[in-house]
Formats: C-alpha cells, sequence, structure tokens
C-alpha cells in the first residue's frame, strides 16, 4: 500500500485567513540548554489542512468529542475540477457525475490545483468555490465528507455554505494538498483530528492509502 500525503506543511508564521490567529512555532529550549530540543506552538483549530464540525457555527452543535473517528477514515474519490478558473464556481453540475458515490457515504474529494498558489496571499482570495446551490445539493444527497484543497468553501456567502453543510451534517476539510496525485477513485483517506476537548475544528494529517498495482 502507497502512502500519499495530503497535508500542508505547518511552520512558524505560515499565512492563515486574515482573522485567524497567527502560527506560531518557536523555540523553548534545546540540548544546550535543558538538555533536549523543545518547541512551543501556537496555532488556530483551522491552521493549514483541517476539519470543521458543526461545533464551528452551532453553540449546539456536536464538537471534536463527539465526532465519530470513522466518518474520518474509509473510501473516497476524487472530482477533478483543475480546469476552474480563479474565482469560478464549483457547481451543482460537476459533481452531479460522482451522486451514486456521495449518496452511498463515500468521502469527496474537490481538486482545483488552488494548493499550489500557498502561501502566496492569492490563496486566501480568488479561489474557486462552493455555491450556495452546491451546499443545499450536497446536504440533499446526504453527503458525509467533503474535502477541498481550497482555504474554504466560499470566501463571500461563507457563512451560509457552512451553516448549510455542517448544519446538514456534512463535514467540511479545508486546505488539502497533493490532490493531482490521487487517482479518481480506489483510494482510502486518513483525515484524523488531534483530541481537542469540545472544540470547533482542528488541524488533521490527512494522507491517502493506495493499492500498489
Amino acid at each position: 500500500m502507497r502512502i500519499i500525503d495530503l497535508t500542508a506543511e505547518m511552520y512558524d508564521k505560515a499565512p492563515t485567513m486574515p482573522m485567524d490567529p497567527k502560527m506560531s512555532i518557536v523555540e523553548h529550549c534545546n540540548l544546550d540548554t535543558l538538555g533536549y530540543n523543545l518547541a512551543c506552538i501556537t496555532f488556530s483549530t483551522h491552521q493549514g489542512t483541517h476539519m470543521d464540525v458543526p461545533f464551528h457555527f452551532f453553540n449546539d452543535g456536536y464538537t471534536l468529542s463527539e465526532l465519530d473517528l470513522s466518518r474520518m477514515v474509509g473510501p473516497a474519490c476524487k472530482v477533478d475540477l483543475s480546469t476552474k478558473k480563479p474565482g469560478e464556481a464549483v457547481e451543482v453540475s460537476d459533481l452531479a457525475p460522482y451522486e451514486p458515490q456521495i449518496s452511498q457515504g463515500m468521502r469527496i474529494l474537490l481538486h482545483t490545483g488552488w494548493d499550489k498558489k500557498f502561501p502566496d496571499p492569492v490563496f486566501f482570495r480568488d479561489f474557486p468555490y462552493i455555491t450556495c446551490e452546491l451546499a443545499d445539493w450536497l446536504v440533499e444527497k446526504k453527503a458525509n465528507v467533503v474535502g477541498m484543497d481550497i482555504p474554504t468553501p466560499n470566501g463571500q456567502d461563507w457563512q451560509y455554505v457552512h451553516r448549510r453543510m455542517l448544519g446538514g451534517d456534512c463535514l467540511i476539510i479545508e486546505g488539502l494538498a497533493n490532490l493531482e496525485l490521487l487517482p479518481m477513485e480506489g483510494f482510502t483517506l486518513i483525515a484524523l483530528p488531534l483530541k481537542l476537548h469540545k472544540r470547533d475544528g482542528s488541524p488533521v494529517r490527512a494522507v491517502a492509502l493506495l493499492d500498489e498495482a
């Protein structure tokens, strides 16, 4: 089995969404001071490649503590959206061919190639985006998990899209990387969050497992 890393690297001063806490990784001690290397890390629960759970937008939504981890491990497929231009909509018609997989609970990964813009500030603007209509459709089709290589599903109607998807129990993974390395189907996604008590989201180490031919 081959492992493909789908996670963006986290490092000191890595760019974030404008209003989010800034990433900091600084040395706390080293071999000369205390006899071992250790660093102090400060970051948002939505830093880098991360997942959203309903508590992110609903005070009565379930938290990471209540997340069924089996949802974050399982068969997945990729939707090739790499021809989308900056600022172009991802619409129902783009995902309609994948309705059978979505309805069966398969995890859906949206590949736009936008991760290659990181760490340029443009990464956080002008990205292809999920329309409100697509958010409605994903919930109607009972989508399980939708992952994407953009920083957020929608930069303008972000409240509606997040609330519609998370309110409909469609979990979101944002900021994936390297989706171009995946086939369209035939792989397993693993995207496990940190075990943060009663929180709204978490960075994940997302990988895909591919069966070697």
